[in-house]
């Protein structure tokens, strides 16, 4: 659903300096969040020929997903290479520049306890009043401001280079979990930041997007994703529901139309993110793309991606920019995706889909309070990337002990309850919810190769499962989650949790293109390796991971994004596999490359630390 609540009335000519083609100076390369390099040394002829350039920060023996440490860790984080230095978080609580050559350090500013930041930093380029910027956000809700050469926080930002975002956010909530999920978005001398925090239970501090002055520290505007009394959307909660309630979060990256003066926003779910009885009504503006003017954080418009969200679909990941070409008439658009794997090209001044889309009906709660929403927003196109709902001959088969297992699984569950998309979770038997709660489509987003008119994208195939259960007196929430394996999100997958093989027929994991000029799926391909599958003779399965693609002018698009520990390259007109680089750990995150000071091309991805790969 689109609705457009202000006219985009001027457009921003601020002159914004020149990307170098050497650089990726941004979470997304560019604040479009495009995720395309113009660099092409490393092409198709020769991409085969990558090796291990160095690494930096690697710890031995380290998950990069163990959800118990990746708050603390740094190992979703994206590098940034802007003025011949890289930047990134590590694992080790810090953020560090390093020589983008050799990987040897330059500066390190500690974190200590609070934690560095999860996904990345943004380099701000300072003016005749302020320095070159790091910034970056502590685990533990502040904003710090770095000298770009010194790794020295900056005096004139904020509390002697701190901005405290928990001040008058978590006054009545001081144990509350907040702090940036994504690096912040740059707009003129503002910086624009996200919130991230508990999910489970609808109490908790606010999750507003607000926007900072770079030259002070000081607050500019604020936007409220759970709107106040007389703004639009209030109607779509409970009377008052924003004075108790935290999420939605706008945790995922946000995108920047610097022409327009226009901010993209994903916005997450609403909290309790499995159960709405509380919370009747659309319960905007979460789950949906959100469009501000980046002057004053008015909404432009809306999209909603997921209407009264009870499975956690929220919209993580950052909107990316591209301009669609339709019977001759160029259209600037802005693309969503949402874990229900489903890929929306919205006009960026309108929010109103490109290829058309239609509310269609879909399945209804039986769970006592609950009112879920009678339709969900679908394009006409693209189709779906992933498989929506699951049938009970789609149970693995093929390899005796995981088949199996599977099988049991599914005796314990009662059987495979799943009624295509959009499936609620039930009281009264275990449901099967595909795509799960981890998507879909993830927070690595798309890149997009605007030559090429083509948007890369990988999403998981795999299920979630479920009953909710009545909570004793005393809980916030009325009905929560259970699963026959345990607590949690790990145990609540349709999956072997020892081997994080799914339990429905491969492939469990894709890499697809789509023709954003047609709308039409490109190609589709599976993404990664099982090597215990591959041993035993079944090929082609695809694992299960999170992170995203980048593409290059050479015609590549690089990517980990799996549990194999590889990067791969692939082919970006017609999908072929070229390469496969060996990590130390899983690479959870989107890779990115740059131009060396030597005039090498690398390409780095982090794992538990940095790994960067070059020509010899």
């Amino acid at each position: 659903m689109t609705r457009i609540l202000a006219t985009v009335s001027f457009l921003s000519f601020l002159a914004v300096p020149a990307l170098s083609q050497s650089d990726w100076p941004s979470y997304g390369y560019d604040q479009g969040t495009r995720r395309y390099s113009p660099l092409k040394q490393i092409n198709t002829t020769n991409v085969s020929k990558l090796k291990p350039a160095w690494q930096y920060g690697i710890s031995s023996g380290v998950n990069s997903f163990d959800s118990a440490n990746r708050a603390l860790s740094g190992t979703e984080a994206v590098p940034i290479m802007v003025g011949g230095i890289l930047y990134t978080p590590t694992r080790q609580h810090t953020v560090v520049a390093l020589e983008p050559e050799t990987g040897k350090e330059i500066w390190k500013y500690d974190f200590g306890q609070e934690g560095a930041p999860l996904r990345g930093v943004t380099f701000w380029a300072g003016d005749k009043d302020s320095p070159a910027m790091i910034l970056a956000g502590s685990s533990n809700g502040r904003l710090v401001g770095l000298n770009a050469k010194t790794g020295k926080p900056v005096p004139g930002f904020g509390n002697e280079g701190t901005v405290n975002l928990r001040v008058g956010v978590t006054d009545k909530f001081p144990n509350a979990i907040y702090h940036m999920g994504s690096p912040g978005a740059i707009y003129r001398n503002l910086i624009v930041t996200g919130a991230q925090g508990q999910e489970d239970n609808p109490d908790g501090a606010a999750m507003d997007v607000r926007a900072w002055d770079l030259h002070n520290g000081k607050l500019a505007w604020t936007f409220h994703t759970i709107p106040h009394p007389g703004e639009a959307g209030y109607e779509t909660w409970p009377k008052d529901y924003w004075i108790r309630a935290g999420s939605p979060a706008n945790w995922g990256a946000i995108t920047v139309d610097t022409q327009r003066g226009l901010l993209f926003l994903p916005i997450g779910q609403p909290a309790p993110q499995y159960y709405g009885g509380a919370r009747h009504g659309q319960n905007l503006f979460s789950s949906s793309i959100v469009c501000l003017d980046a002057n004053t954080g008015k909404v432009r418009w809306y999209f909603q991606l997921t209407h009264h969200d009870v499975w956690d679909y929220d919209a993580e990941a950052a909107p990316s920019l591209i301009d669609v070409v339709r019977d001759g008439k160029k259209i600037p658009a802005v693309i969503a995706v949402s874990k229900p794997g489903l890929m929306f090209f919205l006009d960026r001044e309108t929010g109103k889909s490109i290829y058309g889309m239609e509310e269609r009906p879909v399945p209804q709660s039986d769970i006592p309070g609950e009112q879920t929403w009678p339709t969900q927003p679908f394009p006409l196109k693209p189709p779906p990337l992933t498989r929506q709902g699951m049938r009970p001959d789609e149970i693995f088969k093929g390899e005796p002990v995981h088949e199996k297992f599977c099988r049991e699984l599914a005796e314990k569950i009662g059987g495979i309850h799943s009624y295509g998309s959009y499936t609620p979770y039930s009281s009264k038997e275990y449901r099967v919810i595909f795509p799960s709660q981890q998507g879909g489509p993830n927070y690595g987003g798309v890149s997009v190769d605007q030559s090429l008119g083509y948007v890369f994208v990988n999403s998981r195939e795999l299920a979630g499962m479920g009953k909710h259960e009545k909570t004793p007196p005393g809980d916030q929430v009325a009905y929560r989650r259970g699963s026959p394996l345990g607590p949690g999100t790990v145990n609540a997958r349709f999956w072997n949790p020892a081997t994080q093989l799914p339990c429905q027929q491969p492939p469990w994991a894709l890499l697809t293109a789509v023709n954003a000029n047609t709308g039409d799926i490109a190609w589709q391909v599976p993404l990664g390796t099982s090597e215990e599958m591959e041993a035993k003779g079944i090929h082609n399965t695809g694992a299960f991971g999170q992170g995203g693609p980048i593409s290059t002018a050479g015609g590549l698009v690089f990517i980990a994004g799996t549990n194999d520990k590889r990067i791969h390259a692939f082919d970006s007109k017609n999908g072929k596999l070229l390469w496969e680089g060996k990590l130390d750990s899983e690479g959870h995150t989107n890779p990115m490359t740059y131009l060396g000071r030597n005039g090498k091309q690398y390409v780095v991805i982090v794992s538990s630390g940095l790994n960067a790969f070059a020509l010899e």
